[in-house]
């Protein structure tokens, strides 16, 4: 086996997390003396999955007796993708994940939070904004307590909690406060927020959007740069017949929906273990084969998963080897893997010029 012919042994293994083969992420291949080196370089940070992938192309070089030993590097380099309409790239961020509900009630709030705990678990620099402006849930979520300080020049900055960049109407406005708000006035508060938050070096800005159709969702298609949305339901019909039109909406606005989570999947009992799908089956499988997009994943209906985030810290980092934590770090790696499989971002970003004394 030449290395030419070990380079496409190893581009024609399926990746899980792209739906496709690893292809041009297998950036060489040199076999000598019965040993290989296997350099791949993915798209999407995957450092719960890298020493699987190795043991892969370690089984598929050797499967034909010529090669013995194997060593694999794999790593990942996270591009800018493209976002609807031509627009600019928001300042400091890479691409922008909108995690969106048809209805409320479905869990949207806690997938966001921890879906952002496990990209940056994975080996990402993530951010999450919380587009709720009536009902921000992120600030409890995560733990955050106090206010944003800002910059001379007015930029707010975001504030930390587990890691994660963070910024929401929660932590600007008093937690008693009711946003009594007209649409309008909600959907330049959330412009304000995307623009005048000085993030630094993000590869994926997670947004929660607020459940439905309604204005948020429209700025945030129309004039925020969306790299790709992610629809979370539970498997009940009215949750599914909502995502429907969530998908329709991200559709007819040229932004690209990565696939469906369904949440509360089933219910798993604390005492005995037993998984019961209390909720009806199928939903999130039905509505991603209707929509023509992946199904990202199952999560149960944990009582651990409530526990943690009404204390501050998601399962994802509260109990890392928790069976829902790991779920959620497999979610994240096929959201950021279908995500890799768009189409780059072209424009070229001119230096800004300041004139100063």
């Amino acid at each position: 086996m030449n290395n030419e012919e070990g380079k496409s042994l190893v581009a024609a293994i399926e990746d899980p997390n792209t739906g496709r083969p690893l292809g041009d992420g297998v950036r060489g291949v040199v076999i000598r003396d019965r040993r290989a080196a296997v350099d791949i370089r993915l798209s999407y940070p995957a450092a719960g999955w890298k020493d699987e992938l190795a043991g892969l192309v370690s089984d598929r070089l050797r499967a034909g007796g010529e090669v013995d030993e194997v060593t694999v590097d794999v790593d990942w380099q996270i591009p800018q993708h493209a976002v609807q309409g031509g627009l600019d790239p928001i300042e400091g961020v890479r691409n922008v994940i909108a995690v969106a509900s048809g209805k409320g009630g479905v869990g949207k709030s806690t997938v966001s939070a921890n879906l952002a705990l496990a990209l940056a678990a994975e080996g990402a620099t993530v951010g999450v904004l919380d587009a709720d402006i009536y009902g921000p849930s992120q600030p409890r979520m995560l733990g955050l307590e106090g206010g944003p300080k800002t910059t001379d020049n007015r930029r707010i900055l975001p504030m930390r909690a587990h890691g994660l960049q963070v910024m929401s109407i929660g932590v600007l406005v008093d937690t008693d406060q009711a946003m009594i708000w007209r649409g309008p006035m909600a959907t330049q508060a959330l412009q304000q927020m995307v623009s005048e938050t000085l993030w630094e070096g993000l590869d994926y800005l997670v947004i929660d959007l607020p459940p439905g159709t309604g204005d948020i969702q429209l700025t945030l298609a129309q004039r925020i740069p969306v790299a790709g949305a992610v629809t979370v339901t539970t498997p009940q019909q009215v949750a599914v017949d909502d995502v429907r039109r969530a998908v329709a909406m991200f559709n007819k606005v040229k932004v690209p929906v990565l696939g469906v989570i369904e949440n509360m999947s089933t219910h798993i009992c604390s005492n005995c273990g037993h998984e019961d799908p209390v909720f009806g089956r199928g939903g999130g499988e039905r509505i991603a084969r209707e929509a023509g997009v992946p199904n990202l994943g199952q999560l149960p209906l944990e009582s651990e998963v409530g526990r943690t985030t009404d204390r501050g810290t998601p399962i994802v980092v509260a109990e890392p080897d928790h069976p829902a934590a790991i779920r959620f770090r497999e979610i994240a790696r096929r959201v950021a893997g279908r995500l890799s499989t768009q189409s780059r971002e072209s424009k070229v970003r001119m230096p800004k010029i300041r004139i100063t004394d």
